[in-house]
């Protein structure tokens, strides 16, 4: 069993920057495929960037070249850097988790694992 725990969240203006984090414990491994969604009110939850665990990162396309997601695999912490924050980028984001070979799961919006979100709101 997989628990994963979002922080950093906050209110900013336009062109802020905010450093979501994600903290996994549990049977969590160093190659899981890690990423991010998020969800605007009213809204389906869209996919924002995906860590395949082996070194290669994709990104959905309102979110290329401003968001950047990391990780630190001492720490079990994966990290979504948010850069030229927009008033469309408010919604609660969540970190998701599966096992490298489901790693398309993690696209799809199918994860196994899921964390509970953090809000983000730009003004």
């Amino acid at each position: 069993h997989v628990q994963l725990v979002e922080s950093g969240g906050g209110s900013v203006q336009a062109g802020g920057s905010l450093r979501l984090s994600c903290a996994a414990s549990g049977s969590i491994q160093r190659t899981n495929c890690m990423g991010w969604f998020r969800q605007a009110p009213g809204k389906e939850r869209d996919w924002v960037a995906t860590d395949n665990g082996v070194g290669t990162t994709y990104y959905g396309d309102s979110v290329k070249g401003r968001f950047a997601i990391s990780r630190d695999n001492a720490k079990n912490t994966v990290y979504l850097q948010t850069n030229s924050l927009k008033p469309e980028d408010t919604g609660m984001y969540y970190c998701a988790a599966d096992v490298r070979s489901s790693c398309r799961k993690v696209v799809e919006g199918t994860p196994h694992w899921w964390g509970q979100g953090t809000q983000v709101t730009v003004s």
